[in-house]
């Protein structure tokens, strides 16, 4: 495991985290939120502490101290703000997915058994709807937007102010609220259809034991600048992105949308940001396009080869002009969610950033393991952080097997689910069902989920995320789904095929095709090369070419059963090689 690197401050609850942290770093702004253009609202750590005080005491005075309350909307102070004064003194917190369809936004507030919701006026007309139909127990509607009290909604604003006059008075129930640290205080639906998701059960010890390990192994402090783009309902962005934040006293700063990532990052001079692999082969492009309009490759790969063993803040200096195209300023990003290409990766730090791969699920806080400046090996997933143990079981031939894990960060259930929790969680031990590797360090290797390796008649095991990697590499090819097809009903054998979607601009402009059929060949010469560097069983047999993005998690996680099902329907459109 991670050894510690670094002092932190040591917190029982999240409680404790706000009144420590807010001693220690109070004048210093927590948020900075654009007003209008060049018009901009701060938001001290203080200012921040105190809000959270007052819309906490509001709430309980409305009647929902010990209920359950939920959130949605997108990436906002109120959000956060929301989500601490529940689960600080009043109840139980459930963070819902903003992209959830009516009917899948209702029965998650039904099986959660909420009470309140807060949220974002987009959501407005829908919760009205879902709160009058009277199939669940909603009975309270909290406007993020709303100045005050209208037709029955309540407004988060006007709560934070009624509270503060209440704390004025006297009213300290929320203030000196004990909070239980192994208790269940936030509710988090697992991706998938609704039927399918469970509800994972986490504690304040789960979380902040989360915080205090990245804390005390990664270089971040209170001059940081976060960008939050990731959204908040999921474990990731909420531990590393948001509270992590405001543990370390830092500034967070809230994207305008994927398309204005870069111009975000110099806007505010982002300095620290947790992501998913797209968004860095996003920006990786960009930089790309960069050196290629200034005919700079070749002194760029002359410098990279100079400048190897260089430390990252000399390799800063070195390539200044590249940093510069997000604001100068970059210190650390962190890349988890799903798995990073290692060339990518590679490429990254080759240029002096602090780019790092972590791991985790939300039924562990989120982080399990993670890279770190000082510990990393390329492509992967660092090692375990201080207070969590790991080991592989069932391991095959080539060492790789099961990785489960032992931690305080380990979820207290899935709620109202002992059957599922049963197999989740064995003698301490959480069942990632993740397959993966241990090098002779201590570096984690995850090679792909176990239910989606893919197994063929001779025994051999087919990892598809490994060779979504290889395809994804291809020019004009966006992403890919490598999947399993049994050839005839009489035989057991099962030959690899690949979904690719591709861009249609790019792959005409590189390889100079324009009819369906000469994109298909361009393409699929590009799939043989592949195959030829790889071993027979693993070849890929067939191809489905599309446009159409792959269906995925709002974390870009692919849903790897809804695209079989997808596929399925599309059977027609398999081209054998």
């Amino acid at each position: 495991m991670n050894k510690r690197l670094y002092d932190y401050i040591k917190i029982t609850d999240l409680k404790d985290m706000l009144k420590k942290s807010g001693e220690k770093y109070g004048d210093n702004i927590a948020y900075k939120i654009k007003i209008s253009n060049n018009q901009y609202k701060n938001y001290t750590h203080a200012e921040v502490r105190n809000m959270v005080n007052a819309l906490g005491t509001a709430l309980i005075d409305i009647g929902l101290k010990g209920k359950r309350i939920a959130i949605i909307g997108e990436n906002r102070y109120e959000w956060e703000i929301a989500y601490l004064a529940i689960v600080c003194g009043v109840g139980v917190v459930v963070p819902l997915d903003k992209s959830l369809p009516e009917s899948e936004l209702k029965d998650l507030i039904k099986r959660s058994k909420v009470e309140a919701i807060f949220y974002s006026s987009k959501y407005e007309d829908v919760l009205k709807k879902i709160k009058y139909e009277g199939e669940v127990n909603l009975k309270h509607l909290i406007s993020m937007d709303i100045c005050q009290h209208v037709n029955g909604i309540y407004s988060e604003s006007e709560l934070i102010r009624k509270g503060k006059q209440l704390i004025k008075d006297g009213n300290n129930e929320f203030i000196n609220a004990k909070i239980n640290a192994e208790k269940m205080s936030i509710m988090l639906f697992t991706s998938g259809t609704t039927s399918a998701s469970k509800v994972v059960a986490l504690s304040h010890k789960n979380i902040v034991s989360n915080l205090m390990d990245i804390a005390s192994i990664l270089d971040v402090n209170s001059k940081d600048v976060f960008l939050s783009f990731l959204p908040l309902h999921h474990v990731f962005e909420c531990t590393v992105g948001f509270l992590f934040s405001l543990y370390k006293g830092a500034q967070t700063v809230f994207c305008d949308g994927i398309r204005y990532i870069q111009d975000n990052m110099k806007e505010y001079k982002v300095s620290v940001m947790a992501s998913v692999p797209g968004i860095y082969e996003r920006l990786f492009k960009i930089i790309k396009k960069k050196v290629n309009q200034k005919g700079e490759l070749e002194e760029v790969l002359q410098k990279e080869e100079q400048y190897k063993y260089a430390s990252m803040e000399k390799k800063r200096e070195v390539f200044s002009e590249i940093h510069e195209l997000f604001g100068g300023n970059i210190k650390l990003l962190i890349s988890g969610a799903a798995s990073l290409d290692a060339t990518i990766e590679a490429k990254y730090r080759k240029l002096g950033f602090n780019l790092v791969q972590g791991y985790g699920l939300t039924e562990t806080s989120p982080v399990i393991a993670i890279g770190t400046k000082k510990y990393y090996k390329v492509g992967s997933i660092g090692k375990t952080v201080p207070s969590v143990q790991a080991k592989l079981i069932n391991c095959n031939s080539e060492g790789i097997g099961e990785l489960i894990v032992k931690g305080p960060n380990i979820m207290l259930e899935y709620y109202e689910n002992k059957e599922a929790t049963k197999k989740a969680i064995k003698s301490g031990w959480f069942y990632t069902g993740d397959l993966a590797r241990i090098d002779d360090e201590g570096y984690i290797f995850i090679c792909g989920r176990k239910k989606s390796v893919i197994v063929l008649k001779n025994g051999k095991n087919i990892f598809p995320e490994e060779m979504e990697n290889l395809l994804n590499k291809i020019e004009g090819v966006e992403e890919s789904f490598i999947f399993g097809k049994q050839i005839s009903e009489d035989t057991e054998n099962i030959k690899i095929y690949a979904k690719i979607v591709y861009n249609e601009e790019i792959v005409k402009n590189t390889y100079k095709v324009e009819t369906m059929d000469e994109i298909y060949k361009a393409i699929n010469n590009k799939v043989k090369e592949i195959n030829k560097i790889m071993p027979h069983y693993k070849a890929i047999r067939g191809i489905i070419l599309s446009t159409e993005p792959l269906i995925k998690t709002t974390t870009n996680k692919i849903k790897r059963e809804k695209n079989i099902e997808q596929i399925k329907k599309e059977e027609n459109k398999v081209l054998c090689s």
